[in-house]
């Protein structure tokens, strides 16, 4: 029998007002795995209101307390990992390997929001008298609306859960509706951490029903939202409405560049991990490596090799190396890119397909592409793909690269492999994106701060700046 699944609101589990569920399917196999609440603009309310009337005894806790419960829900996390990386798996298609690691990485970004919350520092500067201080305070914006991409279905809402109620917010966090069983199982780990009631509230459902009384809603005050860049543009349009605070981590476009001096086996090993890890479903992922033409034909060889030896399968399998797309539509959308860039004239020379056959017949599979003699001006080099496709594009010389690269309305992640000093601190002047992986794979940390230009969104997530996203200033003029 399927499980059903209620929305967390005020520290309990109740139903949703209008009574309907939605199914959650498993992508490696069709399979039901369980059923969640679909939520509406009523039980919005009820979670805005349960958040609104926690706030004042939240904010009001030392930064140690407010630490102390986020400590605990970390190490609840670190016992349940095995459990949440299955969850993370049966409702994304994610394998259980990298399901793991994203866990891992909740945990760290859980671990440093309650490690760093003493660190949210003000200021004091001279007054226009001698008897007066001007003082910067930080505080809390208030209640914070959550919303949650499906590809990182745990580590995105921790993201945003960890730094907003350790500044001292409370917050209603909406996950993915194709990805909501991590969410919950987090929830319950809430109410098991004795987290106060109404301080994390969970409403799961659709963007039309959740999302958007969320971001229309005037108690709250920040939204974060992990998403598409279309679906970024009207939560800001709509978010303008109540002047309230927005942060948008969108879509990229991430240039790989590999240069003749580059370690080229690292290069080529970097390019195809960063690419086909979790099916190249992460925004971050290499969407369109630039290779310099000296060393073009053996880079090509080397990630053919690596690719061809990728093993696609059940993600519970310990040896898969890359699951199911998260869902038909997905893979759809993917499969239609490929054929128009070989229209285009891309040359096709691994995948390009759904697969077949076995268990491939029972979920979303799609084969691990290659494309070559792809060109600057084709769609495929603008337009994000979000699959398992890499697409190689030869370049003369540096200059070239960094125009290429340049040349996008994206801006969140690029990648280098030099050892060239020099290109490397002119990268730093002239590649626009806002975090570069140099000789690296992808891949960001809890300590570091996440975020893009033009259309990959506004604001920043992680680190000491990710975490003072979620404070505001007051300016206390002091005198005696």
């Amino acid at each position: 029998m399927t499980t059903k699944h209620d929305l967390f609101i005020d520290g309990r589990w109740v139903a949703p007002v209008g009574k309907e569920w939605i199914d959650v399917e498993n992508p490696a196999t069709g399979e039901i795995v369980g059923q969640v609440a679909k939520g509406d603009k009523e039980d919005v309310d009820r979670a805005v209101a349960a958040a609104k009337g926690a706030f004042a005894a939240w904010k009001n806790r030392t930064a140690i307390e407010r630490a102390d419960y986020v400590h605990a829900l970390k190490d609840l996390l670190k016992r349940d990992k095995e459990k949440l990386a299955a969850i993370i798996t049966s409702e994304m298609g994610k394998p259980l390997k990298e399901a793991r690691v994203e866990v891992d990485f909740a945990i760290g970004l859980l671990r440093f929001a309650a490690e760093n919350t003493l660190r949210l520092q003000g200021e004091i500067i001279p007054g226009s008298t001698s008897e007066e201080k001007i003082l910067i305070d930080r505080v809390p914006h208030g209640v914070v609306g959550a919303i949650a991409a499906w590809n990182f279905p745990l580590a995105l809402c921790a993201r945003k859960i960890g730094p907003a109620i350790a500044a001292g917010n409370t917050i209603v966090v909406k996950p993915h509706e194709l990805t909501p069983l991590a969410a919950i199982h987090l929830a319950k780990l809430v109410e098991e951490a004795k987290i106060p009631r109404g301080v994390v509230n969970v409403v799961t459902g659709d963007g039309k029903d959740v999302g958007v009384p969320i971001v229309a809603h005037k108690d709250i005050r920040l939204i974060t939202m992990t998403g598409s860049t279309p679906a970024g543009k009207k939560i800001m349009a709509a978010a303008a409405e109540t002047l309230k605070e927005v942060r948008l981590e969108l879509g990229g476009k991430a240039p790989f560049i590999v240069m003749e001096d580059a370690d080229i086996e690292k290069a080529a090993e970097a390019a195809v991990v960063s690419r086909f890890m979790n099916t190249g479903q992460v925004c971050t992922c290499n969407e369109r490596t630039y290779i310099h033409e000296a060393v073009y034909d053996a880079f090509v060889a080397k990630v053919r090799q690596k690719i061809e030896a990728l093993k696609v399968g059940l993600p519970t399998d310990p040896q898969t190396d890359m699951g199911p797309k998260v869902s038909l539509p997905e893979l759809e959308k993917v499969h239609e890119i490929v054929e128009h860039a070989i229209k285009q004239g891309a040359k096709l020379e691994l995948g390009g397909k759904r697969l077949t056959g076995g268990v491939y017949d029972k979920g979303y599979y799609y084969a691990p592409t290659l494309l070559t003699e792809v060109q600057q001006d084709m769609d495929i080099a603008h337009d994000e793909v979000f699959g398992p496709v890499m697409s190689l594009i030869k370049v003369r010389d540096f200059d070239q690269a960094l125009a290429w690269a340049n040349d996008c309305r994206y801006g969140l992640s690029a990648y280098l492999f030099t050892h060239d000093l020099g290109r490397i601190l002119r990268m730093t002047r002239e590649l626009e994106f806002g975090e570069v992986y140099v000789n690296r794979g992808g891949g960001e940390a809890p300590q570091g701060f996440h975020h893009g230009y033009g259309e990959s969104g506004l604001g920043g997530e992680d680190g000491q700046h990710g975490l003072e996203a979620y404070v505001q200033t007051k300016t206390i003029y002091l005198n005696a």
